[in-house]
């Protein structure tokens, strides 16, 4: 038996006015998606328990089976743990983005989370130059993918409160500003990376082009590695990941799954769809289950583009769902789970907690809805009986199944 897992980040969402009432999941041409809900068990599920962050990797170490109650300690350290950073016993990480302010007497305003989605290579430079003005005994600045970045802070003390970037796009940033015990360390190297990014080359060019500079760091997400028993303790599986996101990697690195580089994946509109649905299908040569996350619905939602999103379904739908499944008919017995994580709705332009539709193909012995017209949407899913209250059970449903 071969397992997928197929997840559509921030895919759900909530009902919007230029789409007459429907969420962009129902506006969007999913044929494939339909076909599995409707020969499939079309469920809902919630991934984020109550009063812990909703974030993508909390939702998705419940998908993984992992209780995040149990498990959860910040997601900076799963970031650390994607691109090699060993964090020592007193290590604090943080996520350190790059993003566009703009400044006036007023005050600074947040003006884009990802600084017009500024390159990898870009963010390299911008990083290397933040540890040239700050790094040493204390401080360590690491580069990641595109506008995600890591900070560590060796001593860094716990119960600091920050905001995530994506949570603030368009806001005056004064409110939302680290706080608490030891957050002036970190208001003072946002500031001061201000004045380094200022006539940094790369912004130089950015704006020569017309592209958004990426004129400060934003820091948030704090993180200490948490303590996870294997994928195949945990599921009796071995299992690999496919993805263009350092927290899903620093999870599947954390439970001992396979990480599987892909060419070219980015994250966004733009990532190596065949790349990944290639690797993920490469990797059920030698693993149980492969799981293939997607980033772009996400990144649309926090941008507030309704059309895009809508676009980034789509793409998720005809690019992965529909060539993986062709190939799954080929190769034997098989299951399959496809879900978002949370929604992330236009509208708001960050996460929230609410269920998510999900499908469970094939259904075995669970409830199908029973209608030739039902399609994969948030709508549809709640006219079934089946909900999960706990989405870190869901793995084991469906290995039963």
């Amino acid at each position: 038996m071969k397992y997928v897992v197929l997840v559509g980040d921030g895919m759900a969402d909530r009902p919007v006015d230029e789409l007459s009432g429907r969420t962009p999941l129902q506006a969007a041409d999913t044929p494939n998606m339909d076909h599995l809900a409707q020969q499939g068990a079309l469920g809902r599920v919630c991934n984020i328990p109550e009063g812990l962050p909703c974030g993508s990797d909390v939702a998705n170490m419940s998908i993984l089976g992992y209780p995040p109650g149990i498990y959860y300690r910040g997601r900076s350290s799963l970031e650390a743990a994607s691109i090699g950073v060993d964090l020592g016993g007193d290590d604090l990480a943080f996520r350190c983005n790059l993003v566009t302010m703009k400044f006036s007497p007023n005050g600074a305003i947040l003006v884009d989370y990802s600084a017009g989605h500024i390159s990898s290579e870009e963010g390299s430079q911008l990083v290397k130059a933040l540890n040239q003005a700050f790094g040493g005994a204390e401080l360590s600045f690491y580069p990641g993918v595109s506008y995600r970045h890591l900070m560590v802070w060796k001593g860094g003390r716990d119960g600091i409160e920050t905001v995530a970037a994506h949570d603030i796009n368009g806001k005056h940033i004064a409110d939302y500003l680290p706080k608490g015990v030891g957050a002036d360390r970190l208001r003072e190297l946002m500031e001061k990376s201000r004045d380094i990014f200022s006539d940094h080359p790369v912004n130089r060019a950015r704006l020569e082009k017309g592209l958004a500079p990426a004129n400060s760091i934003w820091l948030w997400g704090q993180g200490r590695p948490p303590q996870l028993p294997s994928f195949v303790e945990q599921h009796g599986l071995r299992g690999s990941m496919i993805t263009a996101v350092d927290l899903m990697k620093g999870l599947a690195i954390y439970a001992g799954m396979e990480v599987v580089k892909v060419e070219g994946a980015t994250g966004y509109l733009d990532t190596n769809y065949a790349g990944k649905v290639q690797g993920a299908l490469n990797s059920l040569e030698q693993n149980d289950l492969a799981y293939v996350h997607v980033e772009a619905p996400d990144e649309l939602g926090h941008a507030g583009d309704c059309g895009l999103k809508i676009k980034a379904i789509e793409d998720f739908d005809r690019q992965v769902v529909g060539p993986i499944m062709e190939r799954l008919a080929r190769m034997g017995e098989f299951r399959v789970l496809l879900l978002p994580d949370h929604p992330t709705p236009v509208s708001l332009r960050t996460h929230t907690p609410e269920p998510v539709p999900f499908i469970i193909y094939p259904r075995g012995d669970l409830p199908a809805i029973g209608s030739a017209e039902v399609a994969f949407s948030e709508t549809w899913a709640e006219r079934s009986d089946l909900y999960i209250s706990d989405g870190s059970t869901l793995l084991t449903m469906l290995k039963q199944r």
